[in-house]
């Protein structure tokens, strides 16, 4: 059963009527069938057209896997040698600059000075004698010796500092000593 047309001239979105003909084909198209999509072109079939070449080409790659096997040692024709390629300047990082060993020798020395005390000069001296040297050479290590002569001469001074309070606790010892020598 269905339902009446509504009244009037407007059209109804919930009217719904029998439909005088049925749904087109969406294959034909003016009569017509519509011709099927192609399918995916493989990329690597060979052209059925290409000219067959009159000579070889010279320049060609070689098939290393045809012919005779060649010794190890030499390369295949056509081929790079077997290995990584050489690098090619401007690529990659930049090979650092070898590190003055002085310069290692002068932080050792100055951070031991921790605990000893006495290689802290030796180390911030060594550490000014591997400044020059980069400067002259180009070397790597600035950084260490640098932190060889700050941390050296601040060792230094705690060093002094220390020994200069002993002296003067001596000092004062001697001073308020009584001198009066009591007999037996």
């Amino acid at each position: 059963m269905t339902n009446p047309p509504p009244p009037g001239n407007w059209s109804d979105p919930t009217w719904s009527a029998q439909p005088s003909s049925p749904a087109p084909d969406p294959t034909v198209v003016a009569g017509q069938p519509v011709p099927a999509q192609p399918g995916p072109v493989d990329p690597y079939a060979p052209a059925p057209y290409a000219p067959a070449p009159y000579a070889p080409d010279p320049y060609a790659p070689v098939d290393p896997y045809a012919g005779a096997k060649q010794p190890a040692t030499q390369p295949m024709p056509g081929y790079a040698p077997p290995g990584y390629p050489p690098q090619y300047p401007g690529y990659g990082y930049p090979q650092p600059p070898k590190t003055n060993g002085l310069a290692i020798a002068a932080f050792v020395l100055a951070l031991i000075g921790f605990t000893s005390c006495i290689t802290a000069p030796i180390g911030a001296i060594l550490g000014h004698v591997a400044q020059k040297q980069i400067r002259l050479s180009g070397e790597g290590g600035a950084g260490m010796a640098k932190a060889a002569i700050i941390v050296g001469w601040i060792l230094t001074g705690f060093l002094v500092l220390v020994i200069a309070i002993y002296a003067a606790a001596i000092i004062y010892a001697i001073a308020t000593s009584d001198n009066s020598s009591s007999s037996y």
